[in-house]
């Protein structure tokens, strides 16, 4: 588990492609520190598990099916990304508790500069933007946002960021059609899910009581 709460912004020094795999090694620098082998990290939101680590670089293998779901298949050498070491009990949530296990992505289809805020709107699928509410929360890229404005009629949401995300984070640096990792609220999930679930039921039961 994580909390949204990006601790560095870290470098992609090697990628190895095989076959249905990618291996790729980052320079966490000092975040490396006590990291054993099999625990978890949060790449660009991704929950990915060490591999290798010697000093501060540390190795993640990427296994096809994550490659196809998140935007990691698109990295190349000297790229930044995202990262977080995984909660501890006892850690401060400052963000809001995300797995890691990314439920789509979405690309930016504007972006607007205005003084010490940028706002990022973003085209998302629409199956999973039913999740996706005003003043609700989301993780993009595996940073904790609040979603600031929702279009169901085109397909988007937006988020407005402030300086110190915009300094820290991907985010900062996305251009138009890029994509983010997009992680909707498990609990907003929930909710949904299981109110969309009784509606169903409940149409169910009228239309057999019709019959």
């Amino acid at each position: 588990m994580f909390t949204g709460i990006v601790q560095d912004l870290v470098s992609v020094v090697a990628l190895d492609r095989e076959v249905d795999l990618q291996r790729i090694t980052l320079n966490l620098g000092s975040l490396a520190e006590g990291l054993e082998l099999g625990a978890s990290v949060a790449v660009n939101g991704t929950c990915l598990t060490v591999t290798a680590v010697e000093g501060g670089y540390t190795r993640f293998d990427v296994i096809k099916e994550t490659l196809t779901h998140t935007n990691l298949g698109e990295l190349a050498v000297d790229d930044r990304v995202n990262v977080e070491r995984s909660f501890r009990v006892g850690d401060e949530v400052g963000g809001h508790m995300v797995s890691g296990h990314i439920t789509g992505t979405a690309s930016l289809n504007n972006l607007i500069d205005n003084g010490h805020e940028r706002v990022l709107s973003f085209h998302a699928e629409a199956p999973w933007l039913r999740f996706i509410l005003h003043k609700g929360y989301v993780a993009l890229d595996g940073a904790s946002l609040t979603i600031s404005r929702v279009d169901r009629a085109q397909n988007t949401f937006s988020v407005s960021l402030i300086p110190e995300t915009i300094a820290r984070t991907t985010l900062g640096k996305l251009t138009q059609g890029q994509r983010v990792n997009v992680e909707v609220d498990s609990q907003t999930q929930t909710i949904v899910e299981t109110v969309e679930r009784m509606m169903q039921d409940q149409e169910t039961r009228n239309r057999l009581i019709s019959a």
